[in-house]
C-alpha cells in the first residue's frame, strides 16, 4: 500500500457539527439519517454538539487530522461561523460539507445547495470541492456578512408568520416599520486605495451575496476574490428610502447615488458615535472595526452538476 492509500484509509472519520435547535429543532429528527448514511460509506462519525462554541474549540484542541476525511456542519449561518473561527483559531484545514437546517442559510444559499437533506448529503459526502475566502473582522472571522448601523436587526424582528406568507417581502415590510426611528451616523472608512467621509444609515461588509432575507444584497460578490463587497447606504430624504429597499430586493441598488459600493482587500471603519453590529447574524464587534480576507481559506463541497466548470 503506497503513502496515497494509506493516507485514505486512515481518513475514516467524519465530524458531525451540528446545532440541535437549528430549524426549530427539527435536525434532531435526522440525525440519525444522516449517521447512517456516514456509516454505509464506510465512515466512523464523531458528533459535536454546538454549545455556544466551548465544545468544538475543545475538540479541535487535540483533533488528529490526519484521522479525519471531513467536516459536516449542520446549522445554520451562526453555526457554520463558530465551527470556521474554531478552525482558523485551531489551523484545521479539512473539507466542510454543508447541512443547512437553520433560519439564515445565505452562506449555503451562494453555494445553491438543493433543500432535501439526502440531496444535502449527495453533496456533502461527495468529492467535488471549491475555494472559498473567509472575511476577519479585528479578531474574529466571519463567512457571510457584517452588517451596521440601524436596521442589523430585520430580520430577527421579522415575524416568521410573515415570512412564511410573504417570504422576502416580509423583510422589506419590517425594514419600512423601522424607518421613523433610524437616524445618519458619520463614518470614515479607510481603505488602501482611499478615505470615504460619510453620513450612512447602514452598512454592510459582504463576503457572500445575501443576508437577512435580500437574495441580492451584494450582488457582485464572489467568495473567492480575494476581496470583500462594500455597501453603505448614505443619508438621504426618507422618502426615498422605499424605492431604494424595492432595488435592493431586485439587486439593482450599487448604481443608486444614495449607495457607496466598492471593493477591497481591507478595510477600517471608524464613526462618532457607537453602531450597532450583526456578524453573521449574531452580535458583533464593537468599533473601530478592521476588515481583511483570509484568502480560499476553505474548501466547501459543492454539487458536481452546478459547479462543473473548474475554479
Amino acid at each position: 500500500m503506497d503513502n496515497t492509500e494509506e493516507r485514505a484509509a486512515r481518513r475514516k472519520k467524519v465530524l458531525l457539527y451540528y446545532n440541535a435547535y437549528s430549524g426549530s429543532g427539527v435536525f434532531q429528527n435526522n440525525l440519525d439519517r444522516i449517521i447512517d448514511r456516514c456509516q454505509v460509506m464506510g465512515y466512523q462519525v464523531v458528533p459535536v454538539r454546538m454549545a455556544r462554541g466551548k465544545v468544538i474549540n475543545q475538540v479541535f484542541e487535540t483533533l488528529r487530522q490526519e484521522e479525519y476525511n471531513r467536516i459536516l456542519i449542520a446549522g445554520g449561518d451562526g453555526t457554520i461561523n463558530t465551527c470556521v473561527n474554531a478552525m482558523v483559531r485551531h489551523g484545521i484545514h479539512l473539507p466542510i460539507g454543508l447541512l443547512p437546517t437553520g433560519t439564515a442559510n445565505d452562506f449555503a444559499y451562494y453555494f445553491e445547495l438543493p433543500s432535501d437533506l439526502n440531496l444535502q448529503l449527495d453533496v456533502a459526502m461527495g468529492n467535488k470541492t471549491t475555494k472559498a475566502d473567509v472575511g476577519k473582522v479585528n479578531n474574529k472571522c466571519f463567512i457571510n456578512v457584517c452588517a451596521m448601523g440601524a436596521l442589523v436587526d430585520v430580520s430577527q424582528k421579522t415575524d416568521p408568520n410573515l415570512k412564511n406568507a410573504l417570504g422576502q417581502m416580509a423583510y422589506y415590510l419590517t425594514a419600512l416599520t423601522e424607518l421613523p426611528q433610524v437616524h445618519p451616523i458619520k463614518v470614515r472608512l479607510t481603505t488602501p486605495e482611499t478615505v470615504y467621509d460619510e453620513q450612512i444609515y447602514f452598512m454592510v461588509v459582504m463576503n457572500g451575496e445575501s443576508a437577512g432575507g435580500f437574495r441580492k444584497l451584494s450582488p457582485e460578490s464572489a467568495m473567492n476574490d480575494g476581496k470583500l463587497d462594500v455597501i453603505a447606504f448614505r443619508k438621504m430624504p426618507l422618502v426615498e428610502f422605499g424605492p431604494l429597499l424595492f432595488e435592493v430586493v431586485n439587486g439593482r441598488h450599487p448604481e443608486n447615488k444614495n449607495v457607496l459600493y466598492f471593493q477591497t482587500e481591507e478595510l477600517t471603519i471608524e464613526a462618532d458615535e457607537p453602531m450597532e453590529t450583526d456578524v453573521d447574524g449574531e452580535h458583533g464587534e464593537k468599533l473601530p472595526l478592521h476588515f481583511s480576507v483570509l484568502e480560499e481559506r476553505l474548501d466547501v463541497f459543492v454539487s458536481e452538476e452546478r459547479w462543473h466548470y473548474d475554479d
